[in-house]
């Protein structure tokens, strides 16, 4: 961080970055939990888990959306 306490560029964007991806991770957490617990009152009829992936492309996508909502003067 620089000497008066603002973040530089590079540093919001290293930021936003990692709140993206905290956000991906936590919203495939959130879908396979709500499965194993939909699995555990159905196991006759058992929903197959997730394959999901979360990759650069998705992380930088989530990144630019925070960024948006950031920048936006509104």
């Amino acid at each position: 961080m620089s000497n008066n306490g603002n973040k530089s560029g590079f540093e919001i964007r290293a930021d936003l970055l990692t709140q993206a991806q905290g956000i991906l991770e936590c919203n495939l957490q959130r879908k396979t939990d709500a499965i194993r617990e939909y699995n555990g009152y159905h196991e006759d009829a058992p929903k197959d888990l997730p394959l999901d992936t979360i990759d650069t492309v998705d992380v930088i996508k989530a990144a630019r959306e925070l960024y948006e909502f950031v920048n936006d003067k509104q």
